[in-house]
């Protein structure tokens, strides 16, 4: 089934955090009885808001059978686990607090993103990067690629005469773009390999190149059609990136703060103090 796996861990989760959880009401539904132990609503719900963000809208009614039998799985197999005297040796309590750290980590930095990842950071955060982007310039080129540098000779003396660039492209171009009349549309630095790139930013609209470009492909001829400053995203089409660089951006901040505050030793194998590294 495909809950198991994630109501597994879910469920170990609630039963290991109950100290830190609210105190079950007097009113708390049953929802299942194992052995005479009962199991209830509220372990349900503390189940269902440790799954992760895209099971959150599923209908509590479609979580809820799953839940709850894995709960009584869970239940059955830990009691046999405590009859067999699994539950108290060294190496299950070092798992337990290990699993309790991660979860405190988890809940720590969701509360310290959450309550700053707001709309209006969102916007403070878009506008300065979008600010960056205002001066970034793209071209629009078409190109011919050749298997030698004689090839490419002969196409730029063709052009010397008059020829056109896109016909020439079709006729002589062993590139994918060949057949479209080498159009490669606008592109910005750093999306063509770094001769290429160097060798059509050096031209002006209208411009070709008079010398066989050579890269790792072959040779080439270049043509600049046009040169315009890159229209900037909106925030809609970026935001689930600028969304993430944020999330870090905060996490990276608190853990900072945590460490700056902290005296840490680490070691290194043999024993010798470890370099300080980048978290």
């Amino acid at each position: 089934m495909i809950f198991r796996p994630l109501l597994s861990v879910i469920v170990l989760m609630t039963g290991i955090f109950t100290t830190v959880l609210p105190a079950h009401s007097a009113e708390d539904q049953v929802v299942a009885i194992v052995n005479g132990d009962e199991i209830l609503m509220s372990e349900v719900r503390e189940a269902i808001a440790y799954l992760p963000q895209q099971y959150q809208g599923a209908p509590f009614e479609g979580l809820y059978p799953h839940i709850v039998n894995r709960l009584v799985v869970m239940r059955l197999v830990a009691n046999d686990g405590r009859t067999q005297g699994k539950g108290s040796d060294d190496s299950f309590k070092r798992k337990i607090e290990h699993a309790k750290n991660r979860l405190l980590e988890q809940i720590m930095l969701e509360q310290e993103i959450s309550g700053k990842l707001t709309d209006a950071a969102l916007q403070a955060h878009y506008d300065q990067w979008a600010s960056g982007k205002q001066s970034d310039e793209e071209i629009s080129a078409r190109h011919i690629l050749l298997t030698t540098e004689a090839d490419a000779k002969d196409v730029i003396a063709e052009l010397a005469k008059g020829a056109d660039f896109a016909e020439l492209a079709k006729q002589r171009s062993t590139g994918p773009s060949g057949p479209g009349g080498g159009s490669l549309g606008y592109f910005g630095k750093g999306q063509m390999v770094p001769e290429f790139e160097s060798a059509a930013f050096a031209l002006k609209a209208g411009e070709y190149s008079t010398d066989p470009v050579q890269t790792q492909f072959g040779f080439h001829v270049i043509l600049v059609e046009d040169r315009r400053i890159a229209p900037v995203p909106a925030l809609e089409d970026v935001a689930e990136e600028l969304r993430n660089e944020l999330r870090a951006d905060i996490e990276g901040a608190y853990i900072g703060s945590l460490r700056d505050g902290a005296t840490i030793q680490a070691f290194n194998m043999d024993g010798t103090p470890m370099a300080e590294t980048a978290p």
